[in-house]
């Protein structure tokens, strides 16, 4: 009689089948992500192993994050994954001394040497797959693209990988400032392996013969490039086998040897009977955002009142004003009459280049002018500010919270407190007697931002509007907490097991994105330090599950103005318009010279002090440069004159 060998792993991002011979010969394998749907991955999983088991007695164990449930629900062993892994090591690759595992959102390193130990990541998935996923989209592409991009890097740069919030913050600047995009996915890898061997094997070695498991060390060649170098590793003492992705789940088919047997046809008859009858119980932690379709309509209306004047730029005649904002992740433009009212707008993802985003907006924009309307002053603010300034000559460059409130007091006159959530950054300002009393930003998280929304909706193949408009009729938001992205990620799992719906995830993260907002960057107390008039903006109240959310939470009805995402350059427009002079021409690039204009960005090390500062260098076509990443005026001294000072006093001397 045959028996076949079943090891069945569920990941936290995706679902991997093993079926072994008696022989240990593998039958059949597969590996699918399951994009939050589990139940039906695994059922299309099964499905397709049908055909190779034919009826036989088989022996079958669970493992991954996301078997537990499974395993009890269906009554099926469940194996460690740490141990699964162990297991397949010790039959495969007998000569191991350390195994290397990435996941979903989880690492391990296995000694086999000396005494046997397994160290695993806890509370924290940064440096995971789940990491690289979300640097990948920052940098508008996969994470094989990603692996791509790493193979021509010249340079690495220091990137946090505690999670993907905190990388986040250190790679933004890096886009901002123009480093090319291949230097910061060889970088995303190598502050993966640093993470790993830091926060892992903090500080004993990992020496000998080196194994590298899981999908992301599988899938991604440069990411154990990157560790391989690291380690030091000769190229016969790095192990990559052909099944990497699956050991976990040979482990699992492995360790079932030690259980009962079972007919295939009764697991798969019992299996398929319960799954499709299993009841969804949701447990109702959150208040619906809306009751029902009627009262949904009735916020629509009322927040739909909250206008910018337009007028037609083909009618209009006479000065106009530009405001830019250079921001995180998008490049907003904002044109507008001495009168306030707008004549062009843009609003784009910047696509990790500020600069060409904002160049090729200008263009948009100048040839939709006639010769009737005169730019005669412009003001850019944002993440950007400094390079684009310099790049096109833009006449003033002002602190983003002072142009944010000149636009929200445009809306509402004599506001009490703002709340702007972006891109990456969150801030609130409280306004005392027309005077900006207090400010408070996201520090080093960006969790519960636009990117936040963002990248989870991709990680669904949805976009962030449809994602969106899935909870507006939720009536069981879960309650999703206020971690960042990787970690949120474990709790949808959580309650996908428990039967939550897309609506009530969509809904639970709207919550989220608030209550990060009031709890943690603002510590709010109580609603009514808020004060009376509120305005909140920034292209995540664009999104009305977010707006309804923060309304539900505060119990205070709030001013959102519908250029909610453009307000930071409709802002440094109203400023530009406040500082013009008649005496004054604007510096701002043409239309001719910005067809012709051109840049190309370099890096080198500064070589001044001890330092030793790697410096972006930014040259235009105009020979003129953008120097940054120099912590002292040394570093651009070499490319921009400076002007002569006399020596500073010896006090040492006096």
């Amino acid at each position: 009689m045959n028996i076949y060998f079943v090891g069945l792993d569920i990941g936290s991002t995706t679902v991997k089948i093993a079926i072994l011979d008696e022989k240990k010969n593998i039958v059949h394998k597969e590996y699918k992500r399951h994009f939050s749907d589990i139940k039906s991955t695994v059922l299309d999983i099964i499905n397709n192993s049908i055909k190779y088991l034919k009826n036989p007695t088989i022996k079958i164990a669970l493992t991954g994050s996301g078997a537990v449930d499974v395993a009890k629900f269906f009554d099926i062993s469940f194996v460690q994954e740490v141990s699964a892994c162990a297991r397949a090591i010790e039959e495969y690759i007998q000569d191991t001394d350390v195994a290397i595992e990435l996941g979903g959102e989880d690492a391990k390193i296995t000694y086999f040497r000396g005494n046997l130990e397994q160290r695993m990541n806890g509370s924290c998935a940064g440096g995971t797959g789940a990491f690289i996923d979300q640097m990948a989209i920052l940098l508008k592409t996969d994470a094989s693209g990603l692996d791509e991009m790493a193979k021509s890097h010249s340079v690495i740069y220091p990137i946090a990988s505690r999670c993907g919030v905190f990388a986040k913050t250190d790679i933004q600047p890096l886009l901002n400032e123009g480093a090319r995009k291949e230097d910061i996915a060889a970088s995303i890898f190598q502050a993966v392996v640093n993470q790993t061997i830091s926060g892992l094997a903090q500080g004993r070695p990992i020496k000998g013969n080196v194994a590298f498991l899981g999908g992301p060390l599988y899938f991604l060649p440069e990411l154990r490039k990157r560790f391989i170098e690291t380690l030091g590793l000769a190229e016969n003492q790095a192990i990559c086998p052909g099944d990497a992705n699956y050991y976990v789940a040979l482990g699992a088919a492995l360790c079932s040897e030690e259980f009962e047997e079972i007919q295939f046809n009764n697991f798969y008859d019992k299996f398929t009977t319960n799954t499709k009858n299993s009841i969804d119980l949701n447990k109702k932690e959150l208040n619906p955002l809306f009751v029902d379709k009627s009262d949904y309509e009735k916020f629509i209306v009322r927040h739909s009142q909250n206008k910018a004047k337009r007028k037609s730029i083909r009618e209009y005649n006479g000065n106009a004003f530009l405001g830019i904002d250079a921001g995180s992740t998008t490049t907003k433009i904002v044109l507008i009459t001495q009168a306030g009212e707008i004549l062009y707008t843009f609003y784009g993802s910047n696509e990790g280049n500020p600069l060409t985003s904002t160049i090729n907006a200008l263009k948009d924009m100048y040839n939709s002018l006639h010769n009737g309307i005169n730019i005669c002053y412009s003001t850019i603010t944002g993440y950007g500010e400094h390079l684009i300034k310099a790049a096109i000559k833009v006449d003033l460059g002002e602190i983003e919270t002072v142009a944010h409130y000149k636009a929200a007091n445009f809306f509402l006159e004599g506001v009490n407190f703002i709340l702007d959530i972006g891109g990456q950054d969150m801030k609130c300002m409280r306004i005392k007697n027309g005077v900006i009393d207090s400010i408070m930003l996201n520090e080093a998280c960006s969790s519960g931002c636009g990117s936040f929304i963002e990248t989870f909706a991709k990680s669904l193949n949805m976009s962030v509007k449809d994602f969106a408009e899935e909870g507006t009729l939720s009536q069981n938001p879960v309650d999703l907490g206020t971690r960042c992205t990787v970690f949120m990620n474990s709790k949808v799992k959580q309650a996908q097991r428990e039967g939550a719906t897309l609506k009530d995830i969509s809904a639970g993260i709207s919550f989220s994105v608030i209550k990060n907002a009031l709890f943690k960057v603002i510590r709010l107390k109580n609603s009514e330090s808020l004060g009376e008039k509120i305005v909140v903006q920034g292209g995540t109240f664009y999104n009305n599950t977010v707006l309804r959310a923060f309304e539900l939470v505060t119990g205070r009805e709030a001013v959102r103005p519908d250029i909610a995402g453009l307000m930071g350059a409709f802002g440094a427009a109203l400023i530009a318009k406040e500082r013009y002079n008649s005496n004054v021409k604007t510096t701002l690039l043409g239309l001719n010279d910005l067809n012709s204009f051109t840049f190309a960005t370099s890096l080198e090390r500064c070589g001044h002090c001890g330092n030793n500062c790697l410096l972006t260098i930014n040259k235009f076509s105009d020979n003129r440069y953008f120097i940054s990443g120099n912590r002292c005026e040394k570093g651009a001294e070499k490319y921009i004159e400076s002007e002569k000072k006399e020596p500073l006093p010896n006090l040492y001397k006096y």
